[in-house]
């Protein structure tokens, strides 16, 4: 009974998953490939992935029935009461505006809260998610004792035990010093009390955390053998997958662009995110989004070359690198970085203009698109490397 996986609720701003759909996704996924055939004794080791920001809440006591599940139930079955909170906040949660001002003013303001833990305080990260639910609900904190991140919580289904959050997903909780890899204690306590006990201690992402549970090894077939290695967020995932190295940057052309890097010495700013790299815990990676990306280019492709991307692709190649001086910024939707709305376009003698013939309006949409995403990349620390054709 949700829509795409999730509860917006009646506010438009709360935006939840139950946790026992989650539970059940996996038991379905295992069952499945049980019934395929699937040798489940050849896997040799096991990680994975969870949508950054998510948080789950365990109740008091709920490690013992983790660790001593019945092989003979679905897992789903044997954990239904085990979470103080039903239905999880999530990355699309914005509910959390009044806890975020607050986390910015007791550690100093915005930049300093980035500084620390290599972002200004947003809505949807997890210690603000945690604060709401304190001061709201103060009784269900109290009986809270454990607080996962999505993909930690994965990680404890497979380990039987509560797996600890990774520095790379933990960056994303506006309470990790990315710095020293441990919680921000002035942070911890701006949210809620006795925060560091239920988040347990951060740990590398590469790091073995255990052999899996033998719930899988009775149930499924796996090897005792296998072992279970820190699950990471959805975005250090991909970092890893791609296969980046330092100095590379990949660009993730969607609804909304997310362009993300490998970076030795980060900046953090009030735009952008860095997180702890999660191949290398002594470098960084940024993370940057910008919500005008394909919708805005499809509408330009509509406007200016007839719905059709070979057209748009020809007028593209039909004009010069720098557009001839002619710069355009495109925001049919209130940008994230910056904070602008808007179609703005300058000519050669930086004077505003109303509009530019349709090849010069294809390039100043590309250009400005993409200018922008290495702009704001250096701001944050990443730096252009000159070309060596020696090397």
């Amino acid at each position: 009974r949700t829509q795409g996986g999730v509860y917006i609720h009646s506010d438009r701003l709360t935006v939840t998953s139950p946790v026992l759909m989650w539970v059940k996704a996996l038991d379905m996924i295992l069952e499945k490939m049980k019934s395929s055939g699937f040798n489940f004794s050849q896997i040799r080791a096991l990680s994975g992935a969870g949508q950054q920001h998510g948080s789950v809440y365990w109740k008091k006591g709920s490690i013992q029935i983790l660790k001593n599940a019945s092989s003979e139930l679905p897992l789903h079955q044997s954990l239904k009461g085990c979470f103080s909170v039903s239905d999880s906040p999530i990355w699309m949660d914005s509910s959390t505006a009044s806890q975020c001002r607050e986390l910015e003013k007791a550690v100093g303001g915005a930049q300093h809260l980035a500084s620390v833990t290599g972002s200004r305080a947003y809505e949807r990260f997890t210690g603000n998610q945690i604060a709401k639910i304190y001061s709201q609900n103060p009784e269900v904190y109290k009986q809270t004792e454990r607080i996962s991140l999505v993909s930690s919580f994965a990680a404890s289904l497979f380990l039987g035990t509560y797996a600890p959050i990774d520095y790379s997903d933990g960056s994303g909780m506006n309470l990790l010093q990315i710095w020293e890899k441990a919680w921000s204690k002035p942070c911890l306590d701006a949210c809620a009390p006795g925060l560091e006990e239920r988040l347990g201690c951060p740990v590398p992402s590469h790091s073995i955390l255990g052999p899996i549970s033998p719930y899988y090894s009775q149930r499924y077939g796996f090897s005792p053998d296998c072992k279970i290695v820190a699950f990471t967020g959805d975005n250090p995932a991909s970092l890893a997958g791609m296969r980046l190295q330092e100095g590379d940057i990949a660009i993730s052309l969607g609804t909304s662009d997310t362009l993300f890097l490998w970076i030795q010495e980060p900046t953090p700013a009030l735009e952008g995110h860095i997180l702890c790299n999660p191949v290398d815990s002594q470098t960084y990676m940024a993370l940057l989004c910008f919500k005008n990306g394909s919708l805005m280019r499809e509408r330009i492709r509509d406007d200016c070359a007839s719905g059709s991307w070979d057209e748009f692709s020809k007028a593209l190649s039909s004009t010069v690198a720098g557009n001839s001086g002619n710069l355009g910024f495109y925001f049919d939707v209130m940008e994230i970085t910056p904070e602008a709305v808007g179609i703005h376009r300058f000519n050669r003698d930086n004077q505003k203009v109303s509009r530019f013939p349709k090849e010069v309006e294809i390039r100043a949409l590309i250009e400005g698109q993409f200018m922008a995403k290495r702009i704001h990349a250096e701001k944050l620390g990443y730096k252009v490397c000159k070309y060596d054709e020696n090397q």
